[in-house]
This record gives structure tokens, sequence and C-alpha cells, in this order.
């Protein structure tokens, strides 16, 4: 509007003022206007009456200077940036603008919560910088064809806890994730979220992985056994290759992208979900993520729909889960019945007592409840372990049998023994002169 003799015009009510100027110089008509500006003709002549009466301000927009219909009042305004400062200091303007909407019913579009922090400088504009070109993937065709799997380091507490682990589960072709919060990156955590997924959804067909020694073994270890001749597994691959899932390995984190990206969401949304609950701890923690709902959520609102309907996943109650989803090892019987399994010496209970072990091999599982079980001969065998201070006895055999195994060293045979009285003549000829040697061997 005019202000101190000015006017503030856009280009476009700029270019009406020259042609309605042709119109006033009756250089064209009024129907040859309208067709200029691309307006009709009851328009153009509208805007023609309105110039001739007031001049060029007639031309500019009536609602410019004026307040929207749909601005924000101050009071809220004013409500929204203490709120941000003090509850929800570095929140997002998508995620602040959800919180907003649920938990105080103030419904502000995410853009407008955007604008309104930068004015009032708490929040700043990022630059994403340029990464190399990449090909682009498209999504498995059905649910259960491959899932990514994947562990995030993050400090999940904040102040409030030591750095720990997430790992999630995200399907390549939905989107339907599933995570686990634990202390590290290890298998134990990587089997029970697979245990968790297989329970909900199935037996997916293969997994997307990175190259860790949690998911496949090292180079090292691979070059080793193929010298050796031997297959080379991990822990979770040997679990993974009972229930017939393949393991794929990424050679980038862009290849799993999808997996990546969902980390970033968890970074922003969980760690400050944590913390206006007041979460310090891994329990806590992933009952919000199971039963609190916090993942249920996320796959409400960024899941999709397959391109194909039929489910890859196949039923899981043909597996004996407890017995594949353990830490399994093998290890050598000695003589007397003993083995050692972390740092322990176990005493497996005979099959006969005058013999030793007619198969040295013992499967021995870790359970992931903490039990121990071993397997000798295909069947379960049951053990005791030993005091650590007895590891060197050997097993006693009952009274009046005879071992027929060896026990160690035979005795030493007594001074009187035949084998010893050479012994003991040489060193009585030793102590006589020569002399008495002389006299002696006159005699005889």
């Amino acid at each position: 509007m005019a202000e101190r003799g000015t006017l503030q015009m856009s280009r476009k009510e700029r270019d009406s003022q020259v042609t309605l100027e042709r119109v006033k110089r009756k250089e064209i008509k009024l129907v040859e206007a309208a067709e200029v500006l691309g307006i009709s003709y009851r328009q153009c002549r509208r805007r023609y009456s309105r110039y001739k009466t007031e001049g060029a301000a007639g031309l500019v927009h009536r609602l410019r200077g004026c307040y929207s219909n749909r601005a924000l009042a101050d009071e809220t305004r004013v409500l929204i940036v203490r709120l941000y400062r003090e509850i929800y200091d570095g929140f997002g303007p998508v995620l602040f603008a959800e919180k907003l909407a649920k938990a105080h019913e103030i419904k502000v579009d995410h853009e407008t919560v955007r604008r309104l922090l930068i004015k009032e400088g708490l929040w700043q504009v990022t630059r994403k910088r340029k990464k190399r070109h990449r090909s682009w993937r498209q999504r498995r065709a059905h649910f259960g064809e491959m899932v990514q799997m994947d562990g995030s380091h993050h400090l999940w507490f904040e102040e409030r806890g030591e750095m720990c682990c997430l790992m999630v589960m995200i399907d390549d072709a939905t989107g339907i994730r599933m995570s686990l919060l634990a202390t590290g990156e290890t298998t134990d955590a990587a089997m029970r979220l697979l245990w968790m997924w297989i329970e909900r959804y199935g037996v997916p067909k293969s997994l997307y992985t990175d190259k860790k020694n949690v998911f496949v073994p090292s180079e090292k270890d691979q070059e080793n056994a193929r010298l050796e001749g031997r297959e080379c597994s991990t822990q979770f691959g040997r679990a993974c290759s009972k229930l017939g899932i393949e393991i794929i390995r990424a050679h980038s984190p862009e290849a799993k992208g999808r997996v990546e990206r969902s980390n970033g969401v968890y970074q922003d949304r969980l760690v400050k979900e944590m913390r206006l609950k007041r979460i310090s701890n891994i329990a806590e923690a992933n009952e919000l993520l199971d039963s609190g709902g916090f993942d249920r959520e996320l796959n409400r609102r960024f899941s999709c729909q397959p391109r194909e309907k039929a489910d890859f996943h196949r039923p899981a109650h043909i597996y004996d889960l407890p017995s594949i989803f353990c830490i399994q090892e093998q290890r050598t019987l000695s003589a007397n019945w003993t083995l050692s399994f972390e740092n322990r010496i176990y005493q497996i209970e005979s099959e006969s007592a005058n013999y030793s072990p007619a198969s040295r091999k013992v499967q021995v599982r870790r359970y992931l409840d903490g039990g121990l079980h071993m397997f000798y001969r295909g069947s379960e065998a049951r053990f005791q372990e030993l005091n650590p201070n007895k590891v060197g006895e050997q097993k006693k055999t009952p009274a009046g049998r005879r071992s027929s195994a060896r026990t160690g060293t035979a005795p030493p045979p007594a001074p009187n023994h035949p084998w010893k009285t050479a012994w003991s003549t040489n060193q009585l000829m030793k102590q006589l002169t020569k002399n008495q040697k002389q006299d002696i061997s006159k005699k005889f």
C-alpha cells in the first residue's frame, strides 16, 4: 500500500497497469487487454474501473499488509516458543509439531513451526553435504523376502546413562521395523531380536547385514578355514543356516540405507521420547519399544504396502528355536571323562566305570536363558562342575577292580627287587679299595 509517497506493486500488477494505461490512451480495446492479461472480459472491466477511480493503488491486492485469517494468535506463538524452550529443546520441527498436537492440543503445521523457530533463533537450517551418486535399488516385492539388520551405537539415555546399542530390523519391501536395546552389538542381542521377529512374523527368506563378525566371519577366519578344508561361520550364521535364512553381505552403509536411515529416526525420536518419560535403563526402554507401542507407531506412520501380496515368511513351529538360538561349541573329552568350557571344568557321567570314552566329541550349548546343556553321542548327558583345585585328580576305580586305562606312572621297585641287584653290587664295588678287589678276585 501507499506509504511515504511510495507504492509497492508486484510484477503482475505492474504489467496490468501498463496494459490498462494503453486502454486509457485508446491504443487497444478492453477486450484485447483482457486477452493480453489472460483474464476474463468482466474481470478486466472491473480492474479498469478501479484503475480510473483510484489510479495504480486500485490494482494492488486488497489483502496486502493484512493478517491471514489462519494466522496464529500472538498468545499461541508465545506459548509455542515457551514450550520449546522449557520442555522440547532440541526437538525437530516435525516431531515438535506432533507433540504440540498430541500433548497440548495445538494443531500447527510443521512448516509454520519451523519458520517460527528460525525467527526466534531456536532452529538453524542445515545444508547436507553432497554425496557420491549411487544407483537406485528398487524395494523387494514381497514381505519377508529380505530383512535388513543393523546395530546403532549411541548415547540413547543422553547423560542419564552409558552408551549402548540399538539393534534394528526393517523389512525391505514394507518398511515394517522391530528394535531391541542391548549393551552392545553382540551375538546374544542379534539372536534375541531375530527370535522376536520370527515369533511375530515368521522366518524370513534372507537377511541383509554388514560385515561385522557378529553376522559373518572375518576374512582371515575364512581364509584359514579354506586352507584347512572346513566350513567357517559365526554362531549367528550357524543359527540362520539351520533356519534356512540366507545372509547377504552389504559392502557399504549406503547399500543398506533403509536401516541406516531408520537408525537416524530412532536417534531423533526415541532419545527425546525417553527424555520426556525419564527412562534411563535398558529394561524400561525395551518395554517402551515393544509394549509401549513406540515401534508400532513408527510402523503405522512410515510403513507401506508391498508390490506383491504373497508373504515370504515361513512358519516357525517346526523349529526348536531354543536349541537353535544358542552358543554351540564342540569340546573333546579327556580319558577321565572331563572337558573344559568357558574356563571351567565339567565332569560327564561316564557310561562305564571301566573304560575311557568311546567318542571324544561333546557338543556344548549355552542357551540364551543361561542354561548349559551337553550332548554326547546324540543324546543329552548329565554332568557336574568340578572344583578347580581337583582338576588334576584322576578318576577313582572301584575297589576290587582293575582299570584298563593307564592312570599314571608305575610305582618305583623295592630296594631288594632283582632289578636293583646289579646296581647295589656296582655301588659296593666302588667303595672297595684296589687291594680288596684283588683279594676278592683271587678267592673266586
